[in-house]
């Protein structure tokens, strides 16, 4: 007979119901796949698009990461994100995304190494030298950063290591965690997607050439299909977005009308407009002044919410240009001096485009003002330094200036604004006005529907320059005086893709990570305090706890 009162029948039982338990949990996980991050910005979980996009993957995509070996603790961490990252990233592709991490210093023998490492600079990956101590010593060693992602027979290579090169190390490297999952996707994005976006390069205004425009356009054509398109072209509400690349001859009422009504659809515009033309090559003149471009699309920006003014900015925060100094020995001394002329914009708002984005060079930027567009919302996308001016026209741009003292107090403008997003539903310039001559009236569109326009005051950000030796097109943001590159393309290519972005792909650059430090002055004096709270404080609680049980169990069972 079953004693239903047993103790051991009680355990067994209990055990049995846990067991069954655990089973049904197990069966119903198989059936629902969720994930929880406990997160306080949920830094682990993965944006809805990039979601959907992985789970749509017809082929495996096979991630091959060049940051191995040994690593400071920096980009041991930075490590450890990616490989988080693209654990979630196989979860949600249900196994298609395989990875694996190598460090290019393995290579057998230092020729493989160099073709190795050349091999992966090719393919825009490159190197880092990172400065460490270990043992008392200092220690050099070049790391890659990068990764290559292979679909379908294809592949490219990502640069993984992005981030402000104003911001420390550590918040660097932050900003780079939080780039991880963006850079990745949307190199899958590329490779998997066979509907591409068509990009127009609007020509016919003396817009900027093939050769200047050579290194934007080859970083558009990785992602887009790109062709250059007139005005005129009765195929241009095909296009998915427009560039005009710093027009210099004036646009025609029928152009104007063709372009107001590709917005009045639905179409998207990225405006890269100089109001007033500077030939560098007349800087060294001592009355060279700047005059404003007979461009005419003025009133069409006043109608969509901005105004571009008839001045010139200049920067405390600028690049460089080499000055004639002096003679030595018959030849002339040059000296490289900051060019006010030539702002680096690194003060960007909280928005996809801009976050984390490093430093963008400008030529000859004009200031920039809102005006009232009922139902548009003006974003400010990039602003200058703190210590900044603007001169109105007609400017002199003169290389003699910079052999002047320049004040400091005479720049007391702060975060003047350059370029804008502008995103609504606009009015069209010719409402309630006569339509240009011999434009089709038919189907005039007086309010459009809700677009997005970017409207930046420097065409230069779109030139790459040019190698005079070799007459061959240098990286778009290359600064041949500093021999650095500037974040001019990345700048570009987030517009466009916020321009064309759909499905939002472009929201996964919003992720945050913050970076918690401790507080170096209070550990150093309260040093002594919290070691004895975490070694000596939990030995006594457990001595108390112990002696506690012990004296509880002694009168416990001293009743029997």
């Amino acid at each position: 007979m079953v004693n239903w009162k047993s103790q051991k029948l009680g355990d067994m039982l209990l055990f049995a119901n846990g067991l069954v338990a655990l089973v049904l949990i197990n069966l119903l996980s198989t059936q629902y796949f969720f994930r929880l991050d406990l997160t306080e910005e949920n830094r682990y979980t993965i944006k809805p698009q990039t979601r959907e996009i992985l789970s749509s993957l017809e082929d495996d995509v096979y991630v091959e990461v060049f940051l191995a070996g040994d690593l400071n603790a920096s980009f041991t961490r930075f490590q450890k994100s990616i490989r988080e990252t693209l654990d979630e990233f196989r979860l949600y592709s249900n196994n298609k995304v395989r990875f694996t991490f190598v460090d290019p210093a393995t290579a057998q023998g230092k020729k493989a190494q160099s073709e190795f490492m050349a091999d992966l600079s090719a393919r825009g990956i490159q190197p880092t030298n990172v400065i460490d101590k270990k043992d008392g010593q200092r220690i050099q060693k070049l790391i890659f950063p990068g990764a290559i992602v292979s679909y379908g027979g294809f592949e490219t290579g990502v640069m993984l290591l992005k981030g402000s090169k104003a911001r420390t190390s550590e918040e660097q490297i932050n900003q780079s965690i939080e780039g991880i999952e963006f850079e990745l996707v949307n190199a899958i994005h590329k490779l998997a997607n066979e509907e591409r976006k068509e990009i127009g390069l609007v020509t016919g205004h003396g817009e900027l050439d093939s050769l200047q425009m050579f290194s934007l356009a080859q970083s558009l054509e990785e992602f887009y299909n790109v062709s250059s398109v007139t005005l005129a072209d009765s195929s241009l509400s095909t296009y998915d977005a427009l560039i005009l690349a710093k027009p210099t001859r004036t646009f025609s009422p029928a152009d104007k009308f063709q372009l107001d009504q590709y917005i009045m659809k639905g179409g998207k515009v990225l405006f890269l407009i100089d109001k007033l033309e500077v030939n560098i090559d007349s800087v060294s003149l001592e009355d060279y002044y700047a005059f404003p471009y007979p461009v005419n699309i003025d009133d069409q920006l006043f109608k969509y919410g901005v105004r571009i003014n008839v001045d010139l900015v200049q920067d405390q925060n600028s690049g460089i240009m080499p000055v004639v100094t002096g003679e030595s020995g018959g030849r002339p001394q040059v000296q490289p001096m900051e060019w006010p002329f030539y702002p680096l914009l690194n003060n960007y708002p909280e928005h996809a485009i801009t976050r984390n984005l490093d430093a963008v060079m400008a030529r000859f930027v004009s200031s920039m003002d809102t005006v009232k567009a009922i139902g548009i919302r003006k974003t400010p996308l990039l602003m200058t330094s703190p210590y900044s001016r603007t001169i109105t026209a007609p400017v002199n741009v003169s290389i003699n200036t910079l052999r002047k003292n320049l004040r400091a107090e005479d720049f007391s403008r702060a975060h003047i604004p350059v370029g804008y997003l502008l995103e609504g539903q606009f009015e069209s310039l010719f409402k309630n006005r006569f339509l240009p001559e011999g434009v089709n009236g038919n189907g005039f569109v007086e309010s459009g529907k809700s677009t997005r326009l970017i409207v930046i005051a420097d065409g230069d950000l779109a030139r790459n320059e040019i190698n005079p030796r070799t007459n061959e097109p240098r990286p778009l943001g290359f600064d041949t005086f500093t021999n650095y590159t500037f974040a001019n393309r990345d700048f570009l290519m987030n517009a466009i893709a916020y321009l064309t972005d759909e499905d939002g792909l472009i929201q996964a650059r919003t992720k945050q990570i913050r970076i918690r430090p401790l507080d170096k002055e209070k550990i150093k004096n309260e040093k002594a305090k919290w070691q004895v709270i975490n070694l000596v404080l939990p030995m006594v609680l457990l001595f108390a706890f112990g002696m506690a049980r012990a004296y509880w169990r002694k009168r416990k069972y001293s009743q029997f």
